[in-house]
């Protein structure tokens, strides 16, 4: 009856954290580039009574007698699948249709990655994220520019005043990475690399296995609100039978406290 109370309550503790997780895709369904959760769990160990294979006199048990002890968070897991696209007509917005990132300068001069392309021009004319960090390569707009072009492979074009021609100003480039899920999000639609993420590749847009650029558009949440739901749903009513276990488990210990007295 006491592990029944104990394994119960770690099918508590996962749901609850399941819960969590649900929650926070929900909450980005809106965020440009967010990419949503997921956890993978794992039961912990049996306690083996009889353990299969086990000689009784003249014969062999085909199974054995073990007790499960619960389930645990084995991690989380973030999927980094193409998210939708949303036409904007922002010249400075930029969706990235395929594999890799933005690559983005922190104040602390380190190299972050993003899916979020919703760019800006500080004051002193360089490509920024909202947060104002430098989008590398640097790339500065002439302050006299009238319209910015960027094209698919990442040539970002300026056309200036009493000019037919545009004018190259620089080149994007994206990073790729052989395990993407492996990155850690530091939030603000950053990523920074780890070892389990790999060293990044850096390519032209639409080279080497990257995405294109697409002007204009931005990349949507991956979160799908109706998979959300029905998963929360789940959640609640797997939460709701633990803690009947829970509940049940007390009472017999209740009950048999009143025998012995």
């Amino acid at each position: 009856m006491l592990q029944s109370l104990y394994t119960a309550t770690t099918g508590l503790d996962a749901q609850q954290k399941q819960l969590g997780t649900i929650a926070n895709n929900i909450s980005n369904v809106n965020t440009t580039g967010f990419k949503k959760s997921r956890l993978n769990f794992e039961n912990l160990l049996h306690q083996h009574v009889r353990r299969p294979g086990v000689e009784v006199g003249d014969s062999r048990l085909p199974s054995g007698l073990s007790i499960g002890t619960g389930v645990r968070v084995q991690s989380s897991q973030e999927i980094h699948s193409q998210g939708g696209l949303k036409q904007t007509d922002g010249q400075l917005d930029l969706a990235i249709n395929g594999d890799g990132f933005f690559q983005v300068i922190t104040p602390s001069g380190e190299t972050a990655y993003t899916r979020a392309g919703n760019f800006q021009i500080d004051g002193a004319g360089n490509l920024v994220t909202g947060k104002g960090y430098l989008v590398e390569p640097q790339i500065a707009i002439p302050e006299d520019a009238v319209s910015i072009e960027i094209s698919e492979q990442g040539v970002v074009s300026a056309r200036l005043p009493n000019q037919a021609a545009l004018q190259q100003v620089g080149n994007l480039e994206l990073a790729k990475f052989i395990n993407p899920a492996g990155l850690e999000n530091v939030g603000g639609n950053m990523y920074v690399e780890t070892d389990a993420s790999g060293v990044p590749v850096v390519s032209q847009p639409g080279l080497d296995g990257v995405g294109s650029l697409l002007q204009g558009q931005l990349e949507t949440s991956n979160v799908n609100v109706a998979e959300e739901m029905v998963a929360m749903i789940e959640t609640q009513r797997a939460y709701e039978m633990a803690s009947k276990v829970v509940s049940s488990s007390g009472e017999m210990v209740r009950n048999l406290n009143e025998i012995i007295r």
